[in-house]
This record gives C-alpha cells, sequence and structure tokens, in this order.
C-alpha cells in the first residue's frame, strides 16, 4: 500500500521553504504538526520535535504522524521552549501566534536559543515590535515572505544570529527584506491598508472631540507609513 503524501497549504508551504536542509527541528505551537511531518516525509530534516502547550493539539499531531506514517517524531507537551534542551534543536519554528507571544518565547528560551543557528517566525501581530526585539537582541532577518491566504495577509522571516544595519520605522513595520526586493505581496496589502485607513478617516472627518482627534492622528500616521512603505516599492 502506497504511503499517503501530505499536501502542505499555502501558509505552511512558505514556512517549510524557510526551514534550511537537514535541520535539527522544533516547531514550537506545533497545533496539527502538518508542518514537522511534511519535512520529515520529504526527507528535509534529520529529526523534528513537535512542541505545544495544549494536550488536545499534540494528540491531532500524534495522529497527523501515524496517518501518514511518520516515525521518529518527539513530542513535547510544554510551553515555549521549556521542555526543549540546548543543542536539541538547530532550528525553531515559532509561528501563528500574536507578535507578543513570540517575544514571551523567545525571551523566557534564551538558554537554548545559544544553540539555535535558525530561527523561522510567523507571527500573526506587532509585527514592528517584534523587528525591534530582533534587531535589540542581535538577530540578523536573512529572508522573508509575505501570501495572502483566504483574505488574510501572513508575514514570515527567516533570522540568523548577528547583527543587522540599524531598522528604520517602516522596514520594522513591513519588513527590510519585503521593501528590498519589492515583493508584490506586500505592494497588494499595503494597497489595501491604504483603502482601509482612508475610509476610517472619511467617517472620522465627521467626527469630534478629543478622542476623535486622537484617531485621526492616528489614522493620518498610518497613511504616512504606508505612503512612505509604497514609494520603496516603486
Amino acid at each position: 500500500m502506497q504511503p499517503k503524501h501530505l499536501q502542505l497549504a499555502p501558509r505552511l508551504q512558505l514556512l517549510a521553504d524557510l526551514v534550511p536542509q537537514g535541520a535539527l527541528l522544533a516547531d514550537i505551537g506545533t497545533d496539527h504538526g502538518y508542518l514537522p511531518v511534511w519535512l520529515l516525509q520529504q526527507g528535509r530534516i534529520s529529526s523534528a520535535i513537535a512542541a505545544d502547550i495544549g494536550a488536545g493539539p499534540l494528540e491531532h499531531a500524534r495522529r497527523t504522524a501515524r496517518e501518514y506514517d511518520v516515525y521518529g517524531l518527539a513530542f513535547r507537551l510544554c510551553d515555549g521552549l521549556s521542555a526543549i534542551a540546548p543543542d536539541e534543536a538547530d532550528t525553531l519554528v515559532i509561528a501563528g501566534m500574536g507578535g507578543g507571544l513570540v517575544i514571551h518565547i523567545l525571551t523566557e528560551g534564551a538558554k537554548v536559543l545559544k544553540s539555535v543557528e535558525t530561527l523561522v517566525l510567523q507571527p500573526q501581530s506587532e509585527f514592528a515590535r517584534v523587528r525591534d526585539y530582533l534587531e535589540k537582541n542581535e538577530y540578523r532577518i536573512e529572508e522573508e515572505h509575505m501570501l495572502c491566504e483566504d483574505g488574510k495577509y501572513y508575514a514570515m522571516m527567516r533570522v540568523k544570529h548577528g547583527k543587522m544595519t540599524p531598522l528604520t520605522e517602516i522596514e520594522q513595520k513591513y519588513g527590510p527584506v519585503l521593501l528590498a526586493k519589492k515583493d508584490p505581496v506586500l505592494k497588494e496589502f499595503l494597497e489595501r491598508e491604504e483603502r482601509k485607513f482612508t475610509e476610517i478617516r472619511e467617517h472620522l472627518a465627521q467626527m469630534e472631540g478629543e478622542k476623535a482627534a486622537f484617531r485621526k492622528k492616528e489614522v493620518e500616521k498610518e497613511l504616512e507609513d504606508i505612503r512612505a512603505a509604497k514609494e520603496r516599492l516603486d
């Protein structure tokens, strides 16, 4: 009987593309375990740990591994990197969670990170805060991808140890590599954001008061940043 082959959704496929060949992988917040299972099935990585804070998602990951006849995947029920030993992984994937949680996991897992060569990060929010954290903690962003899946935009990055050129505010917000390579998906995202904030500005124009004035300033700043980023893409 032929083994079943797992097909990844576009977001997970782009994440997989950022994982180095032969990696010792730890997938933090693995959910259904699709990413490590696919990478092992393809022979792309040497080993994998599927880690999650929830027993339910980890059981889903076990079922995924059984369904696709993938063996050698280790499972860890843990918060962040708390059950990952130093030198056990040289590549971490932390994807599908808020930027604040990504930073928390990196901060709490500092001992483990000393022996980790590559981070593959896909925060769902607070991108500028994550990039600022990376810069201040002497990481450099090596590659960035962006895609739109089911109407939602996702940005992801591959990160290594080392200093990078200080990021501008616009680069922190939208991604230095995405801007440098004039990423077409980033351009789509910026155009959508420009339409959205222009509509908000028009709505706010009819409002008065201190809160409305404060919000108007916020919206104007968003539009200013969007225009600056679009100029970089032209």
